[in-house]
């Protein structure tokens, strides 16, 4: 059988439709609910879906009466205080494009993106670097009683015209201005069974960053789409205090990247979460030893989805449909995928290849902003290839393997860094771990692993051989003060590869 998994598609959305309006829609109907906390040890901030709605709405007007018009693009510089939420759907309420972009960026660095996306106005958070000669700023403070401002109207129109971009680092390590159609939001609806299992009445809290779209979706809009209630960690706020964070404030569900959930298990080695159900998983793979310890911590499983800024997640397992043990779950209801060979056509169950997604997923993005060349080399006939090599067992369940620039080969064998890095974690000492293949002669490469923990060289090759194949063993190892991680806590095998072979050339 082919590695291709095909169900019935959603219900298109309506054809006069605006994201934010959708958003909102749900809890409109309770507009005295609990829309959205800002927790931390001291207190909370409580938001209303009342005056959430007021505030978005008044967010519309402030960009409208500051010369904006529709199909303008809005900079986001902002903290993760709820200034950005009713920035960004306040935006799109008007018909604009708002970029969310991450607070910790430099003058340099921040300025490079915005020479590209020329942005029409940059709504700025106090202390947060600008681009250099922006073009119009809005304070932030501009948004503090944004509910107390005349309501905009909510811009209709096609579901497939742009809504907003989001960056992502693109397929050739350059940030990338990710375009997605309002039309993204409504295809979300996939995750909330195959994924989620979240209904109104939960308490969703998320560990991470607003500019990222697993926390833009999965922290904020979900919820709201739903009639649920967003619990956001204040800025400032360690991963070892979520736990209280979590247990005062009634979260039934947790979201957060693994590396969060390492940082939590590191401080505590028994939770009592009462309210909690289970949590959530995404952004990397998340390996074996974290899902179990967090388990015999709390009781509770996490389910991890798969997904990339483009389609945001796709596969997953969920409460009502588990994955099995060493997949990442299934194919979301509603999606069409496939698992390509070199030749671009579905290899059979069980093969390795590059997962796909089919051009009609209503949650796929339009493409990069400027980079027309790199939209069209992600695009195999009818199908959107993702980079990541996995492989689709005979009942659809998707195995990660790695993304397909970090596949490593020995000795003929194409090696997953994920499975050789989930092998060796659970060597006594090994720390944090990260696989690599690095050159040591001009026709030869071999399998290096670096690590964070206190255990030798010896102790680490005496485990390899013990749990890999003889092909899939390190023959190199590293210590490292610690893994080098992107914003959103994904190690970068690039940057350690390149550590490596350094090394070696010196």
């Amino acid at each position: 059988m082919d590695s291709l998994y095909r169900t019935a598609p959603i219900p298109a959305p309506p054809a006069a439709f605006n994201m934010a309006a959708h958003v909102l829609s749900a809890g409109m109907s309770t507009p005295d609910k609990l829309a959205m906390q800002i927790v931390k040890p001291s207190g909370a901030e409580r938001w209303s879906y009342a005056r959430l709605n007021a505030a978005v709405r008044g967010a519309g007007t402030v960009f409208l009466r500051a010369g904006l018009v529709p199909g303008d693009r809005v900079l986001l510089r902002l903290g993760n205080g709820p200034e950005f939420p009713v920035a960004f759907l306040g935006a799109i309420a008007a018909g604009l494009v708002p970029v969310p972009s991450s607070s910790q960026l430099t003058g340099p660095e921040i300025t490079k993106l915005a020479r590209d996306l020329a942005p029409s106005a940059v709504v700025a958070g106090a202390g947060i670097a600008l681009p250099d000669h922006p073009a119009q700023v809005i304070g932030a403070d501009a948004l503090r009683r944004a509910e107390e401002i005349e309501p905009c109207a909510f811009d209709l129109g096609d579901p497939n015209r742009l809504a907003y971009m989001i960056f992502t680092s693109g397929t050739g390590g350059s940030a990338r201005a990710v375009m997605h159609a309002h039309r993204a939001i409504w295809a979300r609806q996939m995750m909330y069974r195959g994924w989620y299992g979240m209904g109104s009445e939960d308490r969703l809290m998320h560990a991470g960053a607003f500019n990222w779209t697993y926390t833009l979706g999965t922290g904020l809009m979900d919820p709201w789409t739903l009639g649920a209630s967003a619990l956001i960690p204040a800025e400032g706020v360690e991963a070892r205090a979520l736990p209280l964070l979590l247990k005062r404030f009634d979260a039934t569900i947790f979201a957060a990247a693994p590396g969060v959930y390492r940082q939590i298990l590191k401080h505590h080695e028994q939770l009592s979460l009462p309210k909690l159900r289970h949590g959530l998983s995404a952004g990397e793979a998340l390996p074996e030893p974290t899902r179990a310890a967090w388990n015999a911590a709390t009781g509770t499983k996490i389910y991890e989805a798969l997904g990339m800024s483009e389609c945001s997640t796709f596969i997953s397992g969920s409460p009502d449909h588990p994955a099995p043990p060493g997949t990442t779950g299934y194919p979301q209801e509603g999606r069409t995928v496939a698992v390509l060979g070199e030749n671009g056509q579905p290899v059979p169950r069980g093969e390795p290849g590059q997962l796909a997604i089919h051009e009609s997923d209503p949650g796929l993005y339009l493409g990069y902003w400027n980079a027309p060349e790199e939209t069209a080399a992600r695009r195999v006939g009818e199908w959107f290839v993702t980079g990541d090599t996995v492989s689709m067992a005979e009942d659809g369940a998707i195995t990660y393997l790695g993304r397909g620039y970090d596949m490593m080969n020995a000795g003929g064998f194409r090696v997953s860094p994920i499975e050789v890095e989930e092998a060796m974690h659970d060597c006594p000492g090994a720390g944090d771990v990260a696989a690599v293949e690095v050159a040591v002669k001009a026709d030869a490469t071999v399998i290096a692993l670096a690590y964070t923990g206190e255990a030798t060289p010896e102790a680490l090759e005496a485990h390899a051989q013990q749990v890999l194949a003889r092909y899939k063993q390190p023959r190199m190892f590293r210590h490292v003060d610690a893994l080098p991680r992107n914003r959103n806590g994904k190690i970068l095998r690039s940057e350690i590869r390149a550590r490596l072979q350094e090394e070696m050339i010196t």
